[in-house]
């Protein structure tokens, strides 16, 4: 193994270690203790680094001349876009049902909440099929490009990334929601839509209503 992948390879996972753990309630707790008066706008600070950061691995992929793996051709090149135009589209759509001043951190956290969310458990459209509609989005775009050596390794590292931090989401997600939430998880599949495991618009509105 080169020097350039094993140096690319470190740069993610430290990327992502730093990532899991500025958004950890142990970290988000420990900010609240010491500096009060900013934690307010910690959603804001958090996705202000995590950008930051990227920056680094990012630097490393689009600037480091890799190794062509392959690039589709014929049906498959229409085929490929075609899904990661549609993974686009599903993102822009998803907002809707977003609050994206509070995710960007733009309205200030004012009533000392630690965990992810300060709303009450909100079931979309996408989330009736899936739970991560915004994972699968990603991986569907991810690995529809042509592919050389530096976005293998991106895409390889981002998957693991997306299947462990999908696992570490959904227990502050069972903290914060409790039995509406464990139920959620027992109906709808993590990272892959399952045409047979689905909620009908019913039995959203049901868990959405549930009280622990």
């Amino acid at each position: 193994m080169s020097p350039e992948i094993i140096i690319f390879s470190i740069a993610w996972l430290a990327y992502y270690a730093m990532h899991s753990w500025l958004a950890s309630h142990h970290f988000k707790l420990n900010f609240a203790n010491r500096f009060s008066n900013l934690f307010p706008h910690y959603r804001l600070l958090y996705n202000f680094l995590s950008v930051l950061l990227l920056l680094i691995p990012l630097s490393l992929l689009f600037f480091h001349p890799w190794d062509t793996l392959w690039r589709w051709q014929g049906n498959m090149y229409f085929l490929m876009n075609g899904l990661g135009l549609l993974s686009i589209i599903g993102f822009l759509l998803s907002l809707r049902y977003y609050d994206s001043a509070a995710f960007i951190g733009l309205r200030p956290n004012t009533d000392g909440h630690i965990g992810s969310v300060d709303e009450p458990l909100v079931i979309s459209p996408m989330h009736r099929f899936v739970r991560h509609p915004w994972y699968f989005l990603g991986l569907l775009f991810i690995w529809s490009r042509d592919m050389n050596m530096g976005w293998l390794i991106t895409c390889t590292w981002a998957t693991l990334y997306m299947l462990l931090g999908s696992r570490l989401e959904e227990r502050k997600l069972i903290a914060e929601y409790g039995e509406s939430y464990g139920r959620y998880c027992s109906k709808v599949p993590g990272l892959i839509p399952q045409p047979w495991r689905y909620l009908t618009k019913k039995e959203a509105n049901q868990l959405t209503q549930l009280k622990d």
